[in-house]
């Protein structure tokens, strides 16, 4: 607010008035800006349905004031912001700011019966978003049911005035949102492939800020389409909020340079692809080079599934990045078909990890990772269930499940942070293990029938405050071998490493990264592998774990962390605002 007054003074010294003006025009102008102030602080979210039209099909969508994706919004570094939310829709809803640190804040976090109670049709609930190290591309989506399918849009968070970036201004930034779409309504899936028990219906496409692209029926003339003009510099902020599926994405004759990934700067790294899994975000630096105006290029995503045997969406979105020929007397557009990109192929493992293990942070440590005061080692696998007369759609007529550590996570009836701040008995347990209860060939392709059967339970881990910590994710073969894209709410986290097979206590730490690891809030767990993160435990509050594909976290991969209080007041969790949503 004061670099605000200045400019008000330095606007009203610039006119030669008598001094009754000057006051009155500094008072005017004083008062523009802190309306637009406000009007930057203070946004609304009409969460409402609307009808869409996609794959030459339409059907009413949940949507946030009516847009898919939905409103991207703008702050700035250290910001504070208010979003009132509306449900204006049949269903339940909450908003999760995807990569906000919210120190000191979970009530605003948004998982339902993680955080909060979920805001009921016709109810409003307004969240405070606070900002703290974060800069660069988040994203907010639902985390109610599958809502975040259609619930969601970016945040571009922009450094504070005068403050040093890292790589060159760009000339503009354009938000780069996938998805999957299916013709089917979303909480017809859901409900579909939870009373079977079997696995969702592969989605019929994916899109390119709403849009499938050239490849998919009635869908051409929408193709989304960059505008660029040679010789200038983009800043694509990229965001995966496609529910089930890792994605490759490349632009034809143009490399990527990532400067940021999940909020954090990183060192360069140009690259012909790149990959980002469901809830990563990338900005990525793109040189109009090429020297023809008016020359089309696809840019093009497609899926990257490992697993052997599981059926995914194998189509490919596309958008259309084309040169400006504005002020050109000779060359005109050319209708010729758009290059299209190399793609690495479906199952290209190879190629996904040369990727990720190339990105480095740029920034110094935020805290020392030489050492850390609590491990936490968890398998993440899918599981089954047995099924009544073996008459579900999982294997061998099974019902499918996940878990962490053999916990497929049950959510309560009562959010766990309620639960928790208020001192009421019952709703959870704080007996999540630190070790899986059995040691194994976690990777083994002949595993055991016994260990496919996880325990249902509402079970979360207490950590002390200021700890630092180590999870060590290790995957395994169970069902099938699989990637995870691991969610941590609350925290940043170094990815300090990360390999294929067995963790190694012994001698998988000796190759950490301990000097310029990548700071993520999501890591992806390798196809039978593992992934070692560390975070300093200095944000207290309950914040959720989870597997970011959506049908895992319905199956139950996901767990809670209670940050204890520190003994200063500016260690200790805000107490709640005065109306939280009521179960």
């Amino acid at each position: 607010m004061n670099s605000s007054r200045e400019t008000a003074w330095r606007i009203v010294l610039s006119f030669n008035m008598p001094c009754n003006k000057i006051v009155f025009v500094f008072i005017i102008s004083l008062l523009k800006i802190v309306f637009c102030e406000a009007l930057l602080r203070h946004h609304e979210f009409f969460v409402k349905e609307a009808s869409y039209t996609r794959l030459c099909e339409t059907k009413s969508i949940l949507t946030v004031n009516g847009q898919f994706p939905g409103p991207t919004l703008y702050v700035r570094k250290e910001d504070t912001i208010y979003v009132k939310v509306h449900n204006n829709g049949r269903y339940n809803i909450t908003i999760h700011w995807h990569g906000v640190k919210q120190p000191r804040n979970p009530w605003s976090d948004g998982p339902e019966y993680i955080t909060q109670c979920p805001i009921q049709p016709g109810d409003s609930f307004n969240y405070k978003v606070i900002f703290s190290m974060e800069v660069g591309t988040l994203w907010w989506h639902a985390h109610s049911d599958w809502s975040r399918a259609t619930v969601h849009g970016a945040i571009v968070v922009h450094p504070q005035p005068g403050t040093y970036s890292p790589f060159p201004e760009p000339y503009e930034e354009v938000p780069i949102i996938f998805g999957e779409w299916w013709k089917k309504d979303v909480m017809e899936v859901l409900q579909e492939f939870v009373e079977s028990g079997g696995a969702p219906r592969d989605s019929d496409a994916y899109t390119i800020n709403g849009q499938p692209g050239d490849f998919y029926p009635c869908s051409s003339q929408a193709t989304f389409k960059l505008n660029v003009e040679y010789g200038k510099r983009y800043v694509l902020r990229m965001v995966n909020a496609a529910m089930n599926e890792i994605l490759f994405f490349a632009i034809a004759n143009h490399s990527l340079t990532v400067v940021g990934a999940d909020g954090s700067y990183t060192k360069q790294l140009t690259k012909e692809y790149v990959v980002i899994s469901p809830g990563q975000t990338l900005d990525c630096m793109l040189e109009a080079n090429q020297v023809r105006p008016g020359s089309r290029y696809y840019m093009a995503a497609r899926a990257y599934s490992s697993a052997t045997g599981v059926s995914f969406d194998n189509t490919t979105t596309t958008g259309i990045l084309q040169y400006d020929s504005r002020g050109d007397s000779i060359l005109t557009t050319t209708t010729t078909s758009p290059i299209l990109p190399s793609l690495p192929y479906y199952n290209d493992t190879t190629a996904a990890f040369d990727f990720l293990g190339g990105l480095r942070s740029f920034e110094p440590l935020k805290f020392p990772l030489s050492a850390y005061d609590t491990r936490i080692y968890s398998t993440v696998s899918v599981n089954t269930f047995p099924c009544k007369n073996n008459s579900c759609a999982g294997p061998n007529g099974t019902r499918l499940a996940a878990s962490m550590n053999n916990i497929s996570f049950e959510f309560p009836l009562v959010d766990i942070l309620e639960a928790y701040y208020y001192h009421i008995n019952g709703v959870f347990s704080t007996r999540f293990p630190s070790v899986p209860p059995l040691y194994y060939n976690f990777t083994d392709t002949n595993l055991p029938a016994i260990l496919l059967t996880p325990k249902r339970a509402t079970k979360v881990k207490v950590i002390e405050y200021n700890t630092t910590v180590e999870v060590v994710f290790q995957g395994t073969a169970l069902v099938a071998g699989l990637d995870h894209p691991m969610h941590l709410h609350g925290f940043n986290f170094y990815v300090v490493g990360w390999g294929f097979g067995n963790f190694d206590e012994k001698k998988d730490p000796l190759n950490y990264n301990l000097v310029d690891p990548p700071f993520r809030n999501t890591v992806l767990v390798p196809i039978n592998g593992w992934a070692a993160i560390r975070f300093k435990a200095h944000n207290p509050g309950v914040w959720f774990l989870h597997c970011h594909i959506e049908r895992h976290l319905t199956w139950g991969m996901e767990t809670v962390f209670i940050v204890k209080n520190g003994k200063q007041t500016q260690e200790s969790m805000l107490p709640p605002p005065v109306h939280m949503p009521r179960c």
